[in-house]
């Protein structure tokens, strides 16, 4: 049966610096990443229609934390941090990037992840990984185009094409939607898709 969940009522439940740090792996957490400059903050401040849930901060991949919310009992939310961002340390990329790697594939309560990309750069070679990642651990997931509004219908249109055909290469369960914040572009498709991985228990 399909819960409808209210995003609106979605809260802050706290930030761990890895996946060591997270609280027990049960219920089910749905996943957010994309590049620093994906838009991230922005959808997920759209969904729950909360200004400041998700902090859209002017220094993109400033977020080096694991941000959870609550979305109702055993339901939660994750935003992952951006990845991708240039100024940040090789090092740290390294780090981080395992540690995402780690959490796609061994967090069992992880049911669903969305990735946000521009819909001008998209897929490029960290989305894949992550992608094959998602793939391999067997995780449904939705992409999201961001930033529509940047482009006509008909560019929005032959882009949303481009990536559906790019993904069939993944093999795996992805679904590709246009999206933008500013102009609530698909927002419902979102949270229907939040809704029936969060009733797939």
């Amino acid at each position: 049966m399909r819960i409808h969940h209210n995003y609106a009522a979605c809260r802050f439940l706290l930030s761990a610096p890895d996946i060591r740090s997270l609280p027990t792996d049960e219920g089910i957490e749905i996943a957010f990443a994309g590049r620093s400059n994906a838009g991230k903050s922005s959808a997920l401040n759209t969904l729950t229609n909360q200004k400041n849930l998700a902090r859209t901060s002017k220094t993109p991949g400033r977020t080096q934390l694991i941000n959870l919310f609550h979305v109702a009992e055993n339901c939660r939310l994750v935003d992952l941090p951006g990845y991708g961002y240039a100024e940040v340390p090789q090092e740290v990329k390294r780090k981080w990037q395992r540690a995402l790697g780690e959490y796609l594939q061994k967090r069992n309560s992880l049911k669903g992840l969305v990735i946000l990309m521009d819909i001008r750069h998209p897929l490029k070679e960290l989305d894949q990984q992550i992608i094959f990642w998602a793939v391999d651990a067997g995780l449904p997931i939705l992409i999201l185009l961001t930033k529509a509004d940047k482009l006509s219908n008909g560019a929005a249109k032959a882009q949303l094409n481009t990536v559906r055909e790019a993904s069939l290469a993944f093999q795996g369960d992805v679904q590709v939607e246009i999206f933008s914040s500013l102009k609530k572009i698909s927002v419902d498709k979102l949270k229907n898709k939040l809704d029936q991985w969060f009733s797939e228990e």
